[in-house]
């Protein structure tokens, strides 16, 4: 079974995607983005081409670039970096999974599919597994953002009897209000030991005194302006 080299906790930074005024990504100030996080915010773990970073509303040249860049620009320097996969094509998600795996990446993350929903946690779970099938080596974590996908499955529906399915399954990331649905997730968590990393920045102090074991958050790569306003 994949496990992290430790497991994915504390504070993890869901990075920007940095852009030219025309449009194209700007690679060159990624290695800044790093020394930024490491040496003025002390954090060493990152979320790769999530909502943060619009991995989304990148082509899948772009958001393999990206992640390619992240990997190498944070060589000895980052903990760990988890590249988001997720995309409305189930084969596109497993190629970014792929190569997320071929890369050295650290894990890989996946919202669900959101204009054909899974209508339950079982066609959710088939989903998730055949991404997760594609990387077999790394860890695999859920991105649970339903206001944003309006699949509405619950959290902690899901994480019962998950990993029975996903053997890499290592987590999730749960960017969501519903503070009753985590609060469940981190009753039924004691003896699995999974990572919750809570997503909603306002709620953060909530999350940590219900049991959040980390959060991924944009706040972390705020006042970052000056990397690329030249």
């Amino acid at each position: 079974m994949a496990s992290p080299k430790k497991k994915l906790q504390g504070l993890v930074a869901a990075t920007i995607t940095p852009m030219t005024e025309n449009g194209e990504i700007n690679f060159s100030v990624i290695g800044q983005y790093v020394d930024y996080l490491v040496k003025e915010q002390g954090v060493k773990n990152i979320f790769v081409n999530g909502t943060t970073g619009e991995g989304l509303s990148l082509s899948v040249s772009e958001r393999r670039q990206v992640a390619e860049e992240w990997v190498t620009q944070g060589r000895n320097k980052l903990d760990q970096v988890v590249i988001h996969v997720g995309a409305l094509s189930l084969k596109e998600s497993q190629e970014l999974a792929q190569h997320a795996a071929e890369i050295g990446a650290d894990g890989i993350a996946v919202i669900a599919p959101f204009f054909l929903k899974p209508w339950n946690k079982d066609v959710l779970i088939n989903f998730l597994k055949e991404v997760a099938a594609a990387a077999p080596a790394l860890p695999f974590y859920y991105y649970h953002i339903p206001a944003l996908t309006g699949v509405k499955i619950r959290a902690e529906e899901l994480l019962d009897g998950i990993q029975d399915k996903i053997p890499t399954f290592q987590g999730l990331k749960f960017s969501d209000t519903d503070l009753l649905d985590f609060g469940q997730c981190v009753d039924q968590n004691h003896q699995r030991q999974f990572a919750l990393l809570f997503g909603v920045d306002e709620q953060l102090l909530s999350g940590l005194v219900m049991g959040a074991t980390g959060a991924v958050g944009s706040f972390a790569s705020r006042d970052l302006s000056t990397l690329w306003s030249n």
